[in-house]
């Protein structure tokens, strides 16, 4: 495995969106982004999902490579609410089939949603489910900061319909925490874990990374240990991504404090060891469930979905994104809001809906996005004809070293090759193979 991964562990993609957004290069106007919401929601079967990103945080976690604006000046909350609430308007106002339109998933993520005062968060929320209307058994969850959530919040969010919570803890241990920014005492993330069990949220997931600062073999198995005590339902268990160039907090600690790939590598083997020994199990990838939650069902059915958000129960045909930063999309397009959130509510205010860039998928980039999202999401994947050649000559190496295997054209992700699905996912990956990057574009893979 060592030589493995010191031939294999070179950046790749994430893939939660192809094209990635590096390559995104035909960007739609606003009325082709309208007319493709309004097409893709016309069907009545089809779903409509939500995001809500919330973009406040309160401290800086130096890991974190997510859009955030970092203030304790919680006045900055009802400007952002506002402009919230009339982004929505502005959708239902001109994609006609909208309002009204039965609202499947909604997402709230971050940053921090729990930043937000009680008030704050139920008017968002109740702003929105009164535009739209709740499907048959909606699913919505919230990303949650346990330093930062209190358990009146907890409260209105069961009551406002919510069943699902995601906590970020990252990491168990005193020091990997001091050093990322993040002191998370275990008897916070416990209060909220109990809490939310006990108001009957059913699906409690756990954000844990691995790679980070100054971790070792022993105090992986202490993090791991201690999130068994509290057994969540999912667990996300991510490769840090090490982003310097993109963002400048990282630098806070160097390269030298990170664990070496095969250590990096060991340190997911003996978390995967333990998850597995208490009855979770792999999906996809960097993610575990138990046998009784839906994400771990929906792997079984093939009813497995993977997007911006990561893996979801079902497909989605539309997910359209609210606040700074956050990216829309629909079978033939993609668009992202404005990242700055100033420039973000100043769009807003002048009654414009505040796309920032975008990118329309042709018949190529649909049927890639496709077979990318089935390796993704079943570990195998069909591949046409017209393209198994480049495909296979692709993964020449990869074969010969057993980490796929074809039968036909059907091409499979052994167990010795699990390390390297971004790798094998590169395949596919017209846009990255046609460009030739002077400066870093992604995290290593491993």
């Amino acid at each position: 495995m060592k030589g493995l991964l010191e031939k294999y562990d070179t950046p790749a993609p994430r893939y939660t969106s192809y094209p990635t957004v590096p390559y995104w290069t035909d960007s739609p106007t606003l009325d082709e982004c309208i007319q493709s919401l309004e097409t893709h929601l016309t069907p009545k079967e089809s779903k409509l999902t939500l995001y809500l990103h919330i973009p406040f945080c309160e401290t800086l976690c130096t890991f974190c490579g997510c859009n955030t604006s970092i203030t304790k000046n919680h006045t900055v909350e009802e400007p952002y609410v506002i402009a919230l609430k009339n982004e929505l308007e502005l959708y239902t106002e001109k994609v006609s089939n909208l309002k009204g339109k039965n609202l499947s998933e909604l997402h709230l993520g971050g940053g921090s949603p729990t930043y937000l005062s009680d008030y704050n968060l139920q008017s968002t929320i109740e702003f929105i489910l009164n535009k739209l209307n709740p499907a048959k058994d909606p699913q919505y969850s919230i990303e949650v900061d346990p330093r930062r959530t209190r358990v009146s919040q907890l409260k209105l969010l069961q009551k406002l319909g919510f069943r699902r919570i995601s906590l970020g803890v990252q990491d168990f241990d005193p020091e990997v925490q001091r050093l990322v920014n993040r002191i998370q005492p275990f008897e916070l993330t416990e209060n909220i874990t109990l809490e939310a069990r006990a108001l009957g949220f059913d699906s409690i997931n756990f954000d844990l990374i691995y790679g980070l600062p100054k971790q070792t073999l022993d105090s992986m198995k202490y993090s791991i240990e201690r999130t068994l005590e509290l057994k969540p339902d999912r667990i996300a268990f991510y490769s840090y991504a090490h982003v310097p160039w993109i963002k400048a907090s990282q630098r806070l600690f160097t390269e030298k404090d990170l664990p070496e790939p095969t250590v990096k590598r060991d340190l997911y083997e003996i978390g995967r060891s333990l998850l597995e020994k208490e009855g979770y199990r792999e999906i996809g990838m960097d993610h575990f469930a138990l046998p009784h939650d839906k994400l771990w069902k929906a792997f079984h059915s093939n009813k497995l979905h993977r997007n911006f958000m990561g893996y979801s129960e079902s497909k989605t045909d539309v997910m359209l994104g609210l606040g700074s930063s956050s990216i829309s999309e629909t079978p033939d397009v993609f668009f992202q809001n404005q990242k700055l959130e100033m420039k973000y509510r100043k769009s807003i205010s002048e009654g414009t809906i505040p796309i920032l860039r975008g990118h329309k998928l042709n018949h190529s980039d649909q049927i890639r996005k496709q077979l990318i999202l089935d390796l993704m999401t079943a570990w195998k994947v069909n591949v046409p004809n017209d393209i198994k050649s480049h495909v296979t000559n692709f993964l020449q190496e990869m074969e010969s070293d057993r980490l796929i295997r074809w039968q036909g054209n059907t091409l499979s992700v052994t167990e010795l090759g699990k390390p390297f699905l971004r790798i094998v996912a590169m395949a596919f990956d017209e846009k990255l193979q046609l460009s030739q990057p002077t400066k870093p574009v992604f995290s290593k893979a491993i």
